[in-house]
């Protein structure tokens, strides 16, 4: 004969404890938490390898995810480094040999940001060799590419 457990138990829904995560925390966090840790640099870059960003925007989209003042006063000078002013448009474009840094599991991309992601870099196939492949190739540079090969 099977013995059953008793019907009454202090805790209404007892296959709980069993289905709910250790740290549900970590299941909810908005992925903006883990961005904001990550170097200025990096989120910079992050972001231009998705859309051309004017300044303000681009500033304004970083003071949602958390920016400290000493990083808004660096983001001049990273730009510089890291990506193109277009003066008609006023905006600023990631450089392609950034491209090889993006993570394509960057925590602050949307799926639907990753899957932009996955276009832009298929379609510069150089840089997404380098961004989404593990194999050593070398990578040519921008007069090496658009230069016809010599005979």
């Amino acid at each position: 004969e099977l013995r059953r457990a008793p019907h009454c138990s202090p805790d209404l829904v007892p296959e709980r404890k069993r289905t709910m995560p250790t740290n549900p925390a970590k299941f909810f966090q908005r992925p903006f938490r883990t961005v904001s840790q990550r170097p200025i640099r990096d989120r910079v870059i992050h972001l231009l390898a998705l859309k051309n960003y004017k300044k303000a925007e681009l500033l304004s989209h970083l003071e949602r995810e958390g920016i400290v003042e000493k990083d808004k006063e660096s983001l001049g000078k990273i730009l510089q480094e890291v990506a193109n002013l277009d003066a008609n448009e006023n905006s600023f474009s990631l450089k392609e040999h950034f491209l090889k840094d993006i993570q394509a599991d960057w925590p602050g991309y949307s799926e639907r940001e990753r899957q932009t992601l996955e276009v832009t870099l298929s379609l510069k196939p150089v840089a997404s060799q380098n961004a989404t492949s593990t194999s050593q190739s070398p990578s040519l540079g921008p007069s090496e590419r658009d230069t016809p090969p010599r005979s």
